[in-house]
């Protein structure tokens, strides 16, 4: 039987992979309570810049990396074509995360108090898995969270922090403006490529998965049937 070389190089590269023990775990508490900073509540205001404000006007995602201790906070910010509601709607759908980002196998809500929303997350790209746990605190009026890990379990990053903000746009009712910010510390024996899957990576798929399916929420809602003359 003949083998490819591509087939070769990947049963190598599993041969000699070190096997990292996951850490993760529901019943133990993680060895800390907060390394990086978490983002204040609100998230605070956002000032673009004139070149920021044409990019974003042109249909493109405003791309920034700030200095962070797990080493650079992303955010993003990008314009939906849907009003505020259903796009907020779209980012609380935990459940559907696996569908809609390819690197997401597990999201399940496991406890939740108004907008206190506990997720357990696995994400998966080869050869590594990791599980990790979410707890958010959402201000569910004024479509914004922030979140860090839930420090009462143990999970396999070392730190995450983060916050989502939905906004109405001036003069366009069917818009809306979404900011997504995240910040992430892995533990010695996770691989880099999984902070760029959450940070790099992250950002751009939050541009593209919050819009597409925000707009599908929003185009399939029925319409209010016209006035009567």
């Amino acid at each position: 039987m003949r083998v490819s070389w591509s087939t070769l190089v990947v049963v190598v590269a599993v041969a000699v992979a070190p096997g990292p023990v996951l850490a993760a775990d529901a019943n133990v508490p993680h060895e800390h309570r907060g390394k990086l900073k978490p983002y204040p509540r609100p998230p605070k205001p956002l000032v673009l810049t004139p070149a920021e404000k044409a990019v974003l006007l042109t249909g493109k995602p405003v791309m920034r990396l700030t200095e962070g201790e797990g080493g650079g906070r992303g955010l993003a910010v990008f314009l939906v074509n849907a009003p505020p509601d259903p796009t907020w709607a779209t980012i609380q759908e935990f459940k559907s995360y696996p569908k809609w980002i390819p690197e997401v196998k597990k999201c399940e809500v496991y406890h939740k108090d108004g907008g206190k929303i506990d997720v357990d997350f696995e994400i998966s790209s080869f050869p590594v898995t990791i599980e990790y746990y979410i707890h958010h605190e959402y201000d569910l009026a004024n479509r914004w969270g922030t979140w860090t890990l839930d420090y009462d379990r143990q999970s396999d990053l070392d730190d995450s922090v983060g916050f989502w903000r939905v906004s109405p746009v001036d003069g366009e009712p069917d818009k809306s403006q979404v900011e997504y910010s995240v910040d992430i510390a892995l533990k010695g024996w996770v691989p880099a490529f999984v902070r760029s899957i959450l940070v790099d990576n992250g950002l751009k798929q939050a541009t593209a998965w919050v819009k597409v399916q925000s707009e599908k929420r929003f185009t399939s809602q029925p319409k209010p049937a016209p006035a009567s003359p």
